[in-house]
């Protein structure tokens, strides 16, 4: 059986950012191949590999995670990712337990927060998928 985390203490956050990592680096050709908005400059992957690196030097918390990343932001899909986190951040505050609730809330306050952090958001981006994240998980 698995354990279900409780909390997302910094253990559990150092591990989590871990294996995001790991796994963005593992993806990060294939991401960069997806990019065609605004430019097809074939650099999400990459971007998104820095802005959780220098999230991921900041401190073992949802919020110090998230003011790394707002300021090691790459391109447009580092501030989306850069926005979802502190939208992480924002709903721990609110439930005392790591659970689907604020999981739930989380997506949904970063889908807000990434969307109003454009001048013109655009759907069919990154910002379509993390609302459809939110949508789905509310669901």
């Amino acid at each position: 059986m698995t354990a279900v985390l409780e909390e997302l203490g910094p253990a559990a956050v150092a591990r989590w950012v871990q294996v995001s990592l790991d796994v963005l680096t593992a993806h990060r050709e294939e991401l960069d191949r997806l990019n065609v908005f605004p430019v097809p400059d074939a650099d999400t992957g990459r971007n998104l590999l820095d802005t959780l690196y220098a999230a991921a030097g900041t401190g073992e918390t949802l919020g110090a995670l998230a003011r790394g990343a707002t300021l090691g932001a790459r391109g447009n899909s580092g501030m989306v990712l850069s926005q979802l986190l502190r939208g992480l951040a924002e709903s721990s505050g609110r439930h005392a337990t790591a659970d689907a609730r604020w999981l739930c809330d989380g997506l949904d306050l970063g889908a807000g927060y990434a969307r109003a952090a454009f001048a013109v958001p655009v759907d069919g981006t990154a910002l379509s998928v993390l609302a459809a994240a939110a949508a789905g998980a509310a669901a």
